[in-house]
């Protein structure tokens, strides 16, 4: 009983420098000494040298701390009951209530030990919820480390990106005012796609992450002109995923598979159904394992990203998706994610359960 009131106290909180603690201390230690007495003076119950067990008539004296030790664990639950949610404070009423009642039980009732069973029974429940506790708090803190990631990369966006295309706008300022405009809306697109992925915690419509990628190639072509070609074959768009997924792929392919001194370098995006899912298919082509060698080497990178580890493991965690790369015949390789359908179930389990937040609806304001 202490140690539950201890486990209470570290739930919600609280020190045990508190009337409540000292309470259950005194009453324990009150039936510690009974138990210590009774060992050499047979006040509540007796053994004989014939190893026979028998009551004394005080005996219920013996079970009255630990009933007022329960009913005081009990209020100082009850007190506590707006610092707990649901699923705990029914737990510690069911964990209190058992041993209760066999004490009770136990007081009038001889030869069945009921406060063993009943305090077996009541410490199965309490290790049960121990146990689904920390599983939630694992999950909870992968998804919130998770999103720490995101948030860290996307304010860590490349450097040279942002220097590169503010020179282009900088040129075409003179040389073509009309294309520097275009760039300029392109531009603020992207970036404030990055920016509301920050504050957006659950999934978002794919055709948000498709505009997205279209605004950061829509830079880069600016810039490459006929160096970059993509194609799109999206029929399938209704559907959710975790944001900053598809625009990392598309971002790799440009990094690792763009030179100037190479062949045009083109990109298909396309969507398809698979079983009870989605498949995204990119496909690039550049150079065989580009996109493999990135990921050995993101370590000792120097610009910053959103590698693709990082959009496997958000996938994982938040849709129950996957991430696969293979290279591809013609040269170049194919990265090919997979949202499963329950994807969309497994996300409303988890706001239900306050592990992730609903995305807030629209974008920041610039």
């Amino acid at each position: 009983m202490p140690i539950l009131a201890v486990y209470l106290l570290r739930l919600c909180g609280e020190t045990l420098k508190c009337t409540y603690f000292r309470i259950v201390i005194v009453l324990w230690s009150v039936y510690a000494v009974f138990l210590t007495v009774t060992q050499f003076v047979p006040v509540f119950y007796l053994i004989s040298d014939d190893n026979v067990y028998s009551r004394s008539p005080l005996y219920p004296v013996l079970l009255i701390p630990t009933a007022l030790l329960m009913l005081c664990n009990m209020i100082g639950l009850y007190h506590r009951r707006d610092k707990m949610t649901s699923g705990k404070y029914r737990t510690f009423w069911i964990y209190l209530l058992i041993p209760t009642a066999s004490i009770l039980i136990q007081m009038c009732v001889y030869g069945i030990l009921f406060i063993v069973l009943g305090i077996s029974v009541s410490a199965f429940f309490m290790f049960v919820f121990i146990i689904s506790e920390q599983v939630e708090d694992s999950i909870r803190q992968s998804i919130e480390i998770g999103e720490q990631q995101l948030k860290i990369r996307t304010l860590q966006m490349r450097p040279h990106f942002i220097y590169n295309t503010m020179t282009n706008i900088y040129y075409l300022c003179d040389l073509d005012p009309q294309k520097a405009r275009r760039v300029v809306g392109d531009f603020t697109k992207y970036l404030r796609n990055n920016f509301s992925s920050i504050v957006k915690r659950g999934m978002i419509p794919f055709e948000d992450e498709l505009e997205h990628t279209k605004a950061y190639l829509a830079v880069v072509e600016a810039r490459y002109e006929d160096r970059l070609i993509t194609e799109y074959d999206t029929p399938f768009t209704s559907f959710r995923l975790p944001p900053l997924t598809l625009e990392p792929i598309v971002e790799n392919a440009v990094k690792h598979g763009l030179d100037p001194e190479s062949p045009p370098l083109y990109i298909w995006i396309r969507t398809e159904r698979t079983g009870e899912g989605t498949g995204i298919i990119v496909e690039n082509s550049g150079e065989k394992n580009a996109l493999k060698a990135e990921e050995k080497n993101t370590a000792n990178d120097s610009e910053p990203h959103i590698g693709l580890s990082n959009v496997s493991d958000r996938l994982k965690a938040l849709c129950g998706g996957t991430l696969s790369i293979e290279p591809r015949q013609a040269g170049g390789v194919i990265v090919t994610m997979y949202i499963p359908d329950r994807g969309k179930i497994a996300e409303e389990k988890k706001t239900a359960a306050g592990f992730i937040t609903p995305n807030a609806e629209g974008s920041p304001r610039t």
